[in-house]
């Protein structure tokens, strides 16, 4: 995940909220505790942040009461840090899980995703993902991430004829329904649309491997059962299916 990606939330608030919210991306994702107040600014400029090269960056720190504090010196230039209360602060901004970073970063790749999707449908889908994922369920997140995935998967095979679509599902299933409509891969097994998918050139081989895999995942998850994936193996089945389907 990007500083554009990460503060693309934060385009309508204000100057202060994306201040605060350059603190907290250095700090969880790259290792920088604390920075001057010109370093905040460059990020900001260089992330295309609105009204970036005009923010007054040690004035909005100034003001930021709690949130913020300096740590000493670099040169000349007063180094800023991030708070307790200034790091709940940009959690609740962003709808990020408390003292979880691992589903932070995730809560990050859903947000990328969702800005990039137009199809209502899928954007709902990925929206109601991220709600579950920002409350800690992974259940109904991993299970909300392959319908999304799976339904762009089926537009992506529906740019070609239906009869090429139906040809390359039947080669795998023979009494498969014929496929008209997006809406008849309702009636076709998930493994059968990824061999197909990989027919039509929408997937490579590696790809249809890596989604059978996630496949598994959301089967486990979206039946009845004591399974519990942990906070990895979402992250892993996140990053394959959202790089795969998404960028």
């Amino acid at each position: 995940m990007t500083l554009v990606e990460f503060l693309a939330p934060l385009k309508a608030g204000t100057h202060e909220s994306r201040v605060l919210a350059v603190l907290y991306f250095c700090e969880q994702y790259e290792d920088q505790a604390s920075l001057t107040a010109d370093v905040i600014k460059k990020r900001l400029v260089a992330a295309r942040a609105p009204g970036a090269s005009k923010v007054n960056v040690p004035d909005v720190l100034g003001k930021s009461g709690a949130f913020a504090d300096t740590n000493g010196l670099q040169g000349k230039s007063r180094l800023w840090k991030l708070t307790e209360s200034g790091r709940k602060h940009v959690r609740e901004l962003l709808g990020l899980p408390a003292n979880k970073p691992e589903l932070e970063h995730d809560v990050g790749t859903l947000t990328a995703a969702v800005s990039k999707v137009t199809d209502v449908d899928v954007r709902e889908y990925l929206e109601e993902a991220l709600k579950s994922l920002s409350v800690g369920a992974l259940r109904p997140c991993v299970v909300s991430v392959w319908v999304a995935a799976a339904r762009t998967l089926q537009h992506e095979m529906m740019k070609k004829s239906p009869a090429v679509v139906t040809a390359a599902v039947q080669k795998h299933d023979q009494k498969a329904k014929a496929v008209k409509s997006v809406d008849d891969f309702a009636y076709i097994k998930e493994s059968i649309q990824l061999l197909a998918a990989r027919e039509l050139g929408v997937l490579d081989k590696s790809e249809k491997d890596t989604l059978e895999e996630a496949l598994d995942l959301r089967n486990r998850c979206g039946h009845p059962s004591k399974y519990r994936p942990g906070v990895k193996k979402v992250s892993a089945f996140m990053e394959d299916v959202v790089s795969i389907v998404f960028t």
